[in-house]
């Protein structure tokens, strides 16, 4: 037995020495060395940050630089240095993902920098408006309202008039019937199906409320288009974590509205930095599910 155990030893040892003389001159590499992002990159990193919050905040400078310098760099590096300039979102939308996510995640200290923010980069006072009323389904009336007050102090104190121009197209009669139109254009028949099988007295919350207000009040209204909205719909949801199930739905729904696998993907890495990984790769895993041959 010892004689076999020595056997193997010597064989193991072997091995070894033919894969170092297959490595030839290889020398062990540092960890410096070995980052993904050598010290030329970082460079570019951290230039790229300033150059990209210099776009957004112009030269606005934050609490945090000042209390937690590091954990300020860490931040502005990663969503300014690396995910502003990724993928296939252009700075209007990643502006709106933001400010819905914020919402989403009543994570408002920062709302009234990313509004600005929004407004700077070309976003209008009726898109940033939109996105916040897209989030009122799916977060309650009470958070939006949050959100909402905070923006409106923004605009004051921009000179933008308020109310902004209404974008209201159904009325009292049409809403339920337009609600389920847009709900067909994004999920096809299945709507049918599920007001079909819905039980008697859960047909105000499933059908009723969900056609006539979510999609007949919300997604009928003009100054975002069905893309945008679609698209926002998913990171609202996704940032709320354990709703893998209408995030799967919303994943189709984009997909039927135009909206691609890499859009969904590029929007989880803007999202990232807001609501932290564990959220992120579950949506990721709902986007993979659903557009397995996207």
């Amino acid at each position: 037995m010892e004689h076999s155990r020595i056997l193997r030893l010597s064989f193991l040892f072997l091995a070894v020495l033919q894969m170092l003389s297959l490595t030839g001159n290889m020398r062990p590499v540092s960890a410096e060395e070995s980052e993904p992002n050598n010290g030329a990159e970082r460079m570019d990193r951290i230039q790229q940050a300033e150059k990209n919050k210099q776009a957004f905040f112009g030269g606005a400078r934050f609490p945090l630089e000042q209390s937690d310098p590091d954990l300020a760099a860490i931040r502005d590096r990663l969503v300014y240095g690396e995910i502003v300039d990724r993928g296939t979102l252009n700075t209007r939308q990643r502006a709106l993902v933001t400010l819905a996510v914020l919402t989403a995640g009543q994570t408002l200290d920062d709302m009234k920098a990313h509004a600005e923010a929004a407004l700077r980069v070309g976003v209008s006072p009726v898109e940033i408006k939109e996105a916040l009323y897209q989030c009122a389904p799916y977060i309650g009336f009470p958070k939006t309202e949050s959100a909402v007050r905070l923006v409106n102090e923004v605009f004051a104190e921009k000179g933008i008039a308020l109310p902004v121009k209404s974008q209201a197209t159904t009325t009292e009669e049409s809403r339920f019937k337009e609600g389920v139109a847009v709900q067909k254009a994004i999920f096809g028949d299945a709507i049918d199906r599920m007001h079909a099988s819905a039980p008697e007295n859960q047909k105000d919350i499933m059908v009723n409320y969900l056609s006539a207000f979510c999609f007949g009040d919300i997604y009928t209204r003009n100054g975002l288009d069905l893309k945008t909205r679609e698209l926002l719909t998913f990171s609202i949801i996704s940032a709320l974590g354990g709703c893998e199930a209408q995030v799967k739905a919303h994943v189709q729904g984009n997909l039927n509205a135009g909206n691609h696998k890499q859009h969904l993907i590029d929007a989880l890495a803007q999202m990232l930095p807001y609501i932290g990984f564990p959220r992120t790769l579950n949506a990721l895993g709902c986007v993979n599910a659903v557009m397995q041959d996207a």
